[in-house]
C-alpha cells in the first residue's frame, strides 16, 4: 500500500503551476536596526607574503545591489559565467588594496588601481617582491602585477585573461619573473547564434551500464549549448615575462582547466576537457586530458585521458576510475604523483586496497613508483623537506580517519601509523600540520627535530568549549608539547609561525564584545602587540548577551546551542522571550560524538544578517547554532529516525532555553537554510512546540532526489519508506503553524532547485494551510544582493511580528 501511495505522489508532484498564482511586489525595507547590519563595513581580510615580511589588506566591498546579479549570465555544465567578460558571474572579489610591514602599522596604499574593477585571483610572487591579480570589467578580465616596493600596480600586456572555468587562471613560475595564464585567444570570434529552427530532436541513448547521478543543476540541454560551452571555456595558456612584457604561448587553445608549473619551473601540467559531453553530469565529470608539457609546449609525459564519468557509485567514498589527484611534489624540484583507485572507485566493491599512490620524477623516462597501498579512500599527502611526508587516509561509513608518515625515498619501508582518528570526534583532533615555504614558493610542512617532530594547530574542542591550540608532535612516541593554547576571556587562533626559532607567531584574537584582530605572540617572551585595530562593525549592539547551554534530550544525547538576549534584557524583570531557535541537522555515528561542544563563549558576537541572530535586535531571544544530532549507530542509518531525533532535539532545546527564564516556551518559532529548512518544515509537520517556520532554500519532497541527498546514500528504490517519511511534501496536510518559504530564483544547489519550494508551497494552499512563498529574482542558493537581504530580513521579521511576538496564537484554519 505505501509503494502504491509513494507512486501516486510522484505522479502527482508534476502539475503545472499556473501563472495566477504568483504576483510582482516591491523590495520592502526592514526595521532601521537591521538596516545597519547589511551595511555594516566588511572587516578587511590580509595576506602574508612568503618571506613573511609584509601585510597585503584585501578591502572587501559591501553587499551589492540587484543590478550586479542582473548582469548578463550564462549556465552550462555546472557553470555560472558572465559571457561580456569570460568570468565567474558570482564571485567575491576586493576593492582596494594596502600594504604594511608585519612590524609597522604605518599603511602604504597601493595606487595604479582602477576605480570601477573588481580584484581577484590574488597571487604573491615567491620572492614577496610583487603580487599577480586580475581585474574584472564589465567586458573583460585583465592581468595586473604590484610591485611591493613602491606600492604601485600597472597592467600586463593588452589581453584578457579566460577564467570561465576559474581554476587556476595565472600562476607564478619559481623563478618570480614569468606567469602562467589562460587567456582568451587572440582570433576567437563571435560566439555562436542560436538556430531559430531546431535541426531535430534532442536524444539521449543508454548502453544499459548502470549510471546513477544525484541531482545537478545547470546541465547542458541541447546541441547549441555543447558549442556555446566550448566557445567560451576555450584558452590559450601563455607563458608571460613581466620584466620583458612578453607573451610565449604554450600550446593551441583548448578546453583548458588546469595549468600548474612544477617547482623548478621547467614543466607544466596541462589539463583539457573533450568530447563527448554529458547531458546529466557537470563539467568536472567530462572526459579529460592530462599530460605534462614543457616550456616550449612540448608534450613530454602523457599521464592520463580520462573517458566520460557518468556511472560513478552514488554511495560515499566512490571515485572517478583510473588516475586522479595529479600533483607536483612541493618538496622535489619536478616529481608528479597521483592517485589510481584499485577497486574500480566503487566503495561498494570489497578489496584489501582502495587506492595506490604513485609518483614519476622528471624527466619521466622511468616507469612510475608505486609509494603507498592504502586500505581506505585517499585523502592528501602532507611533504616535508627532511625525507618524511604525511598520508591521509579516510572512510565515510565508519568516520574513520588515519595518518600514516612514510619515506618517499624508500617506499619499500612499511608506513607508521601516527593517527587513527573518528571525523566525528572533535575533541581527539590533532589538529593540521603548519606549513612554510620552500625557495621554490611551495609549502612543505614545517618540521623539528631533523623531521621526528612537527607543529600543529587546532580548534582545541573540548566540553568547555573551543580553545585553538599549537603544538609540537613528537611522531614517532605521539606525544605533544603545547607550545600555545587560547584561554579566556579570549579565543586566539593561531595563523602562522613566522619564526620558530624566536617564538614568533601571527594569532587572530577576538572576544565577545572585540572584533577579530590579527596580533603577533612572541612565545618565549610572553608579549603580544597588535597587527591590526580593525574598529567594531556595530558598537551600538555590543551590550547583547551570549550564554552557551548543555543539556540534555530525553535519551541522554548531550546537546549544545548558543543563547542570545537582547541589550539590557532581565529575565527578572522582563520575563521570558518571544524566541527564534536557528538550526542545520547533522548525522552521526556515535551518541557520544554527536553531543560534543563545537563553539567558544568567547568568540566575538557577529551579528551576521545572514543567520538568527539580526532579530535580538527586535527583542527575540535567539537559540543559534542549536544541536541537531541524527544519530545511527552501528548498522542504524541516521534517517530511519530522523523525524523522532528531531523532535527530540527541538523539545530539548525549548526546555533548556525556557529554564534560563529568557525563552517563552509557548512562543517560539523555528527556521534554518536548505537541510535546516527541511528541518523546519519537518518538524512544524510533526510536532506542535512552534508557532512558526521559516524556511529558506529548501528541498521538501525527496522522490525529485531519487538517488541520494545530504548524507543519505540509500536510493529512492532502496528505502522509498525513508524517502516518503522525511518528505514534508507528503506531509503537507500535517502542518499547523504557519510557514514562510524563501528561496532564490536562480537556486543551483544540488537538490534545492527553485521548484521544490514552489511545490511545497501548492501543496499547503491546496490544504488550506497559511504560508507564503517569496522568490528572490537572480538570487542563487546564498543570497547577495542588497535588496534581497533587506527583503529577506523584513520578510521574516513581518512573519515573526505576526505570528510569534503575540501571546494569543493564530489557529491554523483547517483544524
Amino acid at each position: 500500500m505505501l509503494r502504491f501511495y509513494l507512486l501516486i505522489s510522484l505522479l502527482t508532484v508534476t502539475f503545472v503551476i499556473p501563472s495566477y498564482a504568483f504576483s510582482q511586489s516591491v523590495y520592502e525595507t526592514p526595521p532601521e536596526t537591521l538596516v545597519k547590519l547589511v551595511d555594516a563595513p566588511p572587516i578587511p581580510a590580509i595576506s602574508i607574503s612568503p618571506d613573511e615580511q609584509t601585510v597585503l589588506l584585501l578591502k572587501r566591498p559591501n553587499v551589492p545591489g540587484i543590478e550586479d546579479l542582473a548582469s548578463p549570465e550564462l549556465k552550462l555544465a555546472g557553470l555560472r559565467f558572465n559571457p561580456e567578460n569570460f568570468g565567474p558571474s558570482r564571485s567575491s572579489h576586493y576593492t582596494g588594496l594596502s600594504l604594511r610591514t608585519i612590524e609597522s602599522e604605518d599603511e602604504r596604499l597601493v595606487t595604479g588601481l582602477p576605480s570601477n574593477g573588481r580584484i581577484r585571483n590574488l597571487r604573491w610572487a615567491p620572492d614577496s617582491k610583487h603580487i599577480a591579480f586580475t581585474i574584472d570589467f564589465a567586458d573583460d578580465i585583465a592581468l595586473y602585477i604590484a610591485n611591493i616596493e613602491e606600492a604601485e600596480a600597472r597592467r600586463i600586456l593588452d589581453l584578457s585573461i579566460n577564467d570561465v572555468y576559474s581554476t587556476s587562471a595565472i600562476s607564478w613560475m619559481s623563478d618570480s619573473r614569468h606567469l602562467l595564464a589562460r587567456i582568451i585567444p587572440a582570433d576567437h570570434g563571435a560566439p555562436p547564434t542560436e538556430p531559430r529552427i531546431p535541426s531535430g530532436p534532442i536524444i539521449q541513448e543508454h548502453d544499459g551500464d548502470e549510471a546513477q547521478a544525484r541531482t545537478y543543476q545547470d546541465l547542458l540541454k541541447n546541441a547549441h549549448d555543447e558549442k556555446v560551452f566550448e566557445y567560451y571555456v576555450t584558452s590559450q595558456p601563455v607563458l608571460i615575462d613581466i620584466e620583458k612584457n612578453k607573451l610565449t604561448p604554450l600550446s593551441e587553445p583548448g578546453l583548458i582547466t588546469r595549468i600548474s608549473p612544477s617547482p623548478n619551473a621547467q614543466y607544466i601540467i596541462l589539463q583539457y576537457l573533450h568530447k563527448p559531453f554529458s547531458y546529466l553530469v557537470p563539467a568536472y565529470r567530462f572526459p579529460i586530458s592530462k599530460e605534462v608539457i614543457d616550456l616550449e609546449g612540448n608534450v613530454v609525459q602523457e599521464i592520463a585521458d580520462l573517458p566520460l564519468a557518468e556511472n560513478i557509485p552514488t554511495a560515499f567514498g566512490s571515485v572517478r576510475k583510473g588516475i586522479r589527484t595529479v600533483n607536483w611534489r612541493s618538496d622535489q624540484p619536478a616529481t608528479l604523483y597521483w592517485v589510481e583507485a584499485q577497486d574500480e572507485g566503487d566503495a561498494r566493491l570489497q578489496t584489501d586496497v582502495r587506492d595506490e599512490v604513485f609518483m614519476q620524477e622528471a624527466p619521466f623516462d622511468k616507469p612510475p613508483l608505486s609509494i603507498a597501498e592504502l586500505e581506505l579512500r585517499y585523502s592528501s599527502i602532507w611533504w616535508s623537506e627532511d625525507n618524511m611526508a604525511l598520508i591521509s587516509e579516510g572512510w565515510w561509513n565508519t568516520r574513520q580517519r588515519r595518518i600514516y608518515r612514510f619515506n618517499p625515498e624508500k617506499p619499500s619501508q612499511k608506513m607508521d601509523l601516527v593517527f587513527d582518528l573518528s571525523t566525528e570526534d572533535r575533541y581527539s583532533d590533532p589538529g593540521r600540520p603548519v606549513f612554510e615555504t620552500t625557495k621554490w614558493g611551495t609549502s612543505v610542512m614545517m618540521t623539528a627535530d631533523k623531521g621526528r617532530s612537527i607543529y600543529m594547530t587546532g580548534n582545541g574542542a573540548s566540553q568547555e568549549g573551543n580553545r585553538p591550540f599549537l603544538r609540537k608532535v613528537d611522531l614517532n612516541s605521539g606525544e605533544h608539547e603545547t607550545l600555545f593554547q587560547s584561554e579566556e576571556p579570549y579565543y586566539e587562533y593561531p595563523v602562522r609561525i613566522l619564526s620558530k626559532r624566536n617564538g614568533q607567531v601571527l594569532t587572530r584574537r577576538e572576544s565577545t564584545d572585540t572584533p577579530p584582530n590579527y596580533f603577533l605572540r612572541n612565545l618565549k617572551k610572553d608579549t603580544l602587540t597588535p597587527v591590526t585595530s580593525f574598529p567594531h562593525p556595530y558598537p551600538e549592539l555590543s551590550g547583547i548577551d551570549k550564554q552557551m547551554l548543555v543539556y540534555e534530550r530525553e535519551d541522554g544525547v548531550q546537546l549544545n546551542a548558543t543563547l542570545y538576549t537582547p541589550s539590557g534584557y532581565d529575565a527578572e524583570r522582563d520575563g521570558p522571550l518571544p524566541t527564534l531557535l536557528w538550526a542545520y541537522p547533522r548525522e552521526f555515528k556515535s551518541a557520544d560524538n554527536a553531543g560534543q561542544i563545537t563553539d567558544s563563549p568567547y568568540r566575538f558576537k557577529t551579528i551576521s544578517y545572514w543567520g538568527a541572530l539580526p532579530y535580538v535586535t527586535q527583542g527575540y531571544a535567539v537559540l543559534d547554532r542549536t544541536s541537531m544530532p541524527v544519530i545511527g549507530e552501528g548498522d542504524e542509518e541516521p534517517n530511519d529516525t530522523f523525524v523522532s531525533q528531531l523532535v527530540q532535539n527541538a523539545e530539548a532545546a525549548i526546555q533548556a532555553g525556557a529554564e534560563t527564564g529568557a525563552v517563552d516556551p509557548k512562543r517560539v518559532a523555528i527556521g534554518g537554510h536548505s537541510y535546516g529548512a527541511f528541518m523546519t518544515a519537518n518538524l512544524l509537520a510533526h510536532s506542535d512546540l512552534f508557532r512558526a517556520g521559516i524556511a529558506r532554500s529548501g528541498a521538501y519532497n525527496r522522490s525529485l532526489t531519487p538517488f541520494g541527498f545530504q548524507a543519505e546514500q540509500r536510493t529512492f528504490w532502496d528505502a522509498p519508506e525513508i524517502y516518503f517519511e522525511m518528505s514534508p511534501f507528503m506531509h503537507a496536510p500535517k502542518v499547523n503553524e504557519p510557514i514562510l518559504l524563501i528561496h532564490g530564483e536562480a537556486d543551483n544547489n544540488s537538490g534545492t532547485y527553485t521548484m521544490q519550494s514552489i511545490r511545497y508551497f501548492n501543496a499547503l494552499k491546496g490544504h488550506g494551510k497559511i504560508a507564503r512563498l517569496v522568490l528572490l529574482p537572480y538570487e542563487s542558493h546564498g543570497y547577495r544582493a542588497r535588496e534581497s537581504l533587506l527583503h529577506m530580513l523584513w520578510e521574516t521579521n513581518n512573519w515573526l511580528e505576526k505570528y510569534v511576538k503575540p501571546e494569543n496564537k493564530v489557529v491554523d484554519p483547517t483544524g
